[in-house]
């Protein structure tokens, strides 16, 4: 088929995908938005009020103690999955026996739905702390670090592809070089092998960062919020005002709607901050 026939015939194969991302996506999304100002139990009903669900959103405690708390969180998984899964793809791009059934291990978990790893790590941790009569709802410190400790296994396999994908494909002549020149394993990582993954640590940071602020079913699953709220995330606190508490329906989409301009924002900044760093490479 010639460039003619496919520029002929592109409208007729975008057409369904087009119709389906407006009425899967585009349309609730300004739907979305338009609810965020108004009161409403259903769509039918919703009556229009400017920006008293804003007023009321920084006005409830729960959501800021749930914005520090996810902030805090993102903060320490980003920081510990990204560390982990590059020390590993490290070791796992060495000469060792075995390295691709160590890949698929460490892999295997991220293949597992949220809900059900929530559910096994509170029935693992809660069985290690039985034995000092504390539980992962006995205060919020526990709960926070439970929830660190689930995201890392599960995330550290598949940013470890993403690293192990980077390393291998830094050219061969720049590490010769480095040894020619004397360097040591420090000096080389520090030099070579770190500004050439900026691309990698770049994808990385991204999607450890967007979910960390996202998440959801784990923190559902694990600790539901507990103890008083005090482990309940941006995404479940939305949830909870949203079919928890009657007459709060739209301060829930307001909520949601701050909830999405923020990631954007970090998603944004982020990227931006990494690629830069790209560039100076």
């Amino acid at each position: 088929m010639n460039t003619k026939s496919m520029k002929k015939y592109f409208p007729v194969f975008m057409l369904p995908t087009m119709a389906a991302f407006a009425i899967g996506f585009v349309v609730p999304f300004i739907l979305g938005i338009y609810l965020a100002f108004c009161e409403f139990t259903t769509v039918t009903d919703a009556k229009f009020v400017g920006f008293k669900n804003f007023v009321r959103v920084f006005t409830d405690d729960t959501f800021i103690h749930s914005l520090w708390f996810t902030a805090l969180f993102t903060v320490v998984s980003v920081i510990t999955i990204n560390l982990f899964a590059f020390i590993v793809a490290l070791l796992l791009t060495k000469k060792i026996r075995g390295t691709n059934i160590f890949r698929t291990v460490f892999f295997m978990p991220n293949l597992i739905g949220g809900i059900i790893l929530g559910y096994i790590w509170q029935l693992i941790i809660n069985g290690v702390l039985q034995p000092f009569e504390r539980t992962l709802t006995f205060s919020a410190g526990y709960g926070f670090w439970g929830l660190i400790i689930l995201m890392n296994w599960q995330q550290i396999g598949y940013m470890m592809i993403i690293y192990i994908a980077g390393i291998q494909n830094i050219p061969g002549d720049l590490m010769e070089a480095a040894q020619i020149d004397g360097a040591n394993k420090w000096q080389t990582l520090k030099n070579v092998t770190i500004p050439m993954l900026m691309p990698s640590i770049t994808i990385c940071s991204f999607l450890t960062l967007t979910n960390g602020f996202k998440l959801f079913d784990q923190n559902l699953a694990l600790t539901a919020g507990a103890p008083s709220n005090k482990t309940e995330m941006l995404a479940l606190n939305i949830y909870n005002t949203f079919y928890g508490r009657s007459g709060w329906e739209g301060v829930g989409q307001a909520k949601a709607v701050i909830f999405f301009i923020l990631v954007a924002l970090l998603a944004i900044a982020q990227l931006r901050l990494t690629r830069s760093k790209e560039v100076q490479q």
